[in-house]
């Protein structure tokens, strides 16, 4: 099968060339001039390589990234920008960017790394098991074990973790271990899919039935018939999508927008969330039906931060990967650096310690990582630690992590100055997981 890339740029002669160029080299390629309709586009469709351009007329680049990564994690993504401050480079690809490319671009310079990036997905696709598998905490292999039990049942699996915990990749194992395993997996960001769009992202509508319904549309649910559909972050579904939901489930029967037609579905179901989906049941924000339907199994992911030393069996294993990511020899890390990883609370658990990782790497000089390569909010952990004096302790470790989640996101609006979808990029969520955080947490 022909490697494929999607090319985004609002420069007709750029996309051209690029176009062009790539098709004699063998790919597959599809080219947008606005950033918007990548995110949809991507949730169908699988590219190997993503080339963005930083400067879109309809959405920043470097928040489609963060959308991109979400709905397609398995592209890699190189960023185009005439813009050549190295601040940029270290943003995206702490953001997750493979790489990035200034203008003006040569395409025969361009061409070896793209394969750079294909052989870096493919090695990191095939690790992730590894990685994710050969930790020695017990919580984790206890969880394992339960997953490869539910794998082959076809009962519905709901999976409780902080954000970059795995969760994703538990499904995959599931699905991979089922009789479905043939069949085939989608995943769905429900926090990434616009409310007004989620019907017809789900379910699929008919031509006409609303504006911009030019033609008849299959949509997640028909498409993965006879698989496994992965609902991440369910509890930002609306109320209205979550009725549909218990239907399909239920009845095993999908309608598209503007069709009185059932359609008959047979899927399995495995759903996932940040938050405490008994809670929302509790604010009549979450249909207490769906939840026992969607929650026949439940899988409970331990945070990074608990895990003990498999921190750094896991930190080893990202650095190699950022070595052949970045053409690098860094050797490991020095001892303050190891100390650091062990007390670090990890709130965004193995996504984010792969990120400081590759940003280390890139920053280093040196054989080993020291201190000065972290991140501040690495080295200074006051965004997660508040100051409490000896009587306000809080022994509870979830109202532990409330604290510090408050902490953290109240620092984050206060940096964006209170814009909340700047704020939410740079707590790398969504904004519709950071509107229900600030509501549930009481802030200002």
């Amino acid at each position: 099968m022909k490697k494929s890339i999607l090319i985004i740029d609002d420069d007709h002669y750029i996309i051209n060339l690029l176009d062009n160029f790539f098709r004699k080299q063998g790919y597959a390629t599809q080219k947008l001039t606005k950033g918007k309709p990548a995110i949809p586009l991507l949730q169908k469709k699988h590219f190997d390589v993503v080339l963005c351009d930083i400067r879109l007329p309809d959405i920043d680049g470097k928040e489609l990234l963060l959308y991109i990564r979400k709905v397609a994690p398995g592209s890699a993504v190189i960023m185009m920008t005439a813009y050549a401050e190295i601040h940029a480079a270290v943003d995206s690809i702490k953001q997750g960017a493979f790489d990035y490319i200034t203008k003006p671009i040569h395409p025969d310079m361009i061409n070896d790394l793209i394969e750079q990036a294909i052989k870096s997905k493919q090695a990191q696709s095939s690790s992730d098991t590894e990685d994710f598998l050969t930790g020695n905490y017990s919580k984790m292999l206890k969880l394992i074990d339960e997953a490869k039990l539910v794998a082959p049942t076809g009962m519905s699996v709901l999976i409780q973790g902080e954000t970059g915990s795995g969760k994703e990749y538990i499904a995959r194992m599931i699905h991979n271990l089922s009789n479905r395993k043939e069949k085939k997996f989608i995943a769905i960001d429900c926090g990434a899919i616009p409310e007004e769009l989620a019907n017809s992202e789900l379910f699929g509508h008919v031509k006409g039935s609303f504006t911009g319904a030019i033609s008849n549309k299959k949509g997640f649910f028909e498409q993965a018939n006879e698989g496994t559909i992965f609902l991440d972050e369910i509890g930002n579904l609306s109320y209205e999508t979550q009725v549909k939901l218990l239907r399909a489930i239920q009845y095993k029967v999908i309608t598209r927008i503007g069709d009185t037609k059932s359609i008959p579905v047979d899927l399995r179901f495995i759903s996932a969330t940040n938050s405490n989906l008994k809670e929302q049941v509790i604010k009549n924000s979450f249909r207490e039906d769906l939840y026992h339907r969607v929650n026949e199994f439940k899988l409970e992911l331990p945070p990074l931060r608990e895990r003990g030393d498999d921190i750094l069996l896991f930190a080893q294993k990202f650095l190699e990967q950022a070595n052949i990511d970045l053409n690098k020899t860094v050797k490991g890390f020095d001892d303050d650096v190891k100390e650091v990883f062990k007390n670090y609370t990890w709130y965004g658990n193995l996504r984010e310690l792969r990120n400081v990782i590759k940003r280390s790497v890139l920053v280093t000089n040196d054989d080993y990582i020291n201190t000065h390569c972290l991140p501040e909010e690495i080295i200074n952990d006051e965004l997660h630690q508040p100051n409490l004096t000896q009587e306000t302790i809080v022994f509870n470790l979830r109202e532990a992590a409330q604290m510090a989640e408050k902490v953290t996101i109240e620092k984050a609006l206060k940096e964006a100055d209170k814009n909340k979808s700047e704020a939410a990029r740079l707590l790398n969520i969504d904004r519709k997981t950071l509107y229900n955080k600030i509501k549930e947490l009481g802030i200002e």
